[in-house]
């Protein structure tokens, strides 16, 4: 973790607004910003913890606790709502056991809602944890799934 943390703080030295650059590297590099990196970053920026705390939990994207092995993240704007999105997310609820923000309990994929992914002429959308898929229906959510549960 500290690796992380001394690489995006190093890599962003001196810059102004600095902060948000070193949180989306911490977050790539570990998947969540551990609580340790707060103090971290706050120090090395010169900023209170709950500064650092206050930004994290202000956005959305960033997370305190590691998410699943898979992150599946389904697009709630008004464009994929108006062709389906709302339906799609019930079916990834029932289908993964979970609830939004919240992880299968094997562990295996955390549910995520996500406010525009810039598919909107092909929603609803869909990211799984680097790939975006357009047009995604039931049958479509559960084959993309089966197909990332059989490359792992």
């Amino acid at each position: 973790m500290q690796q992380a943390v001394n690489a995006a703080l190093t890599a962003h030295a001196g810059r102004p607004g600095a902060l948000l650059p070193i949180l989306h590297d911490v977050q790539h590099a570990l998947r969540h910003i551990p609580p340790a990196a707060v103090s971290a970053i706050a120090d090395a920026l010169n900023l209170s913890r709950a500064e650092v705390h206050g930004v994290i939990t202000f956005y959305r994207h960033f997370r305190l606790s590691a998410p699943g092995r898979r992150l599946v993240q389904v697009c709630r704007a008004e464009a994929c709502q108006a062709v389906g999105a709302d339906q799609l997310l019930e079916h990834a609820q029932r289908s993964l056991g979970c609830s939004l923000h919240q992880t299968s309990s094997d562990g295996a994929v955390t549910l995520e809602p996500v406010y525009c992914l810039g598919q909107c002429a092909v929603g609803p959308a869909v990211m799984m944890d680097d790939a975006l898929y357009g047009r995604v229906d039931a049958a479509r959510f559960d084959a993309l799934i089966a197909l990332q549960e059989a490359q792992q």
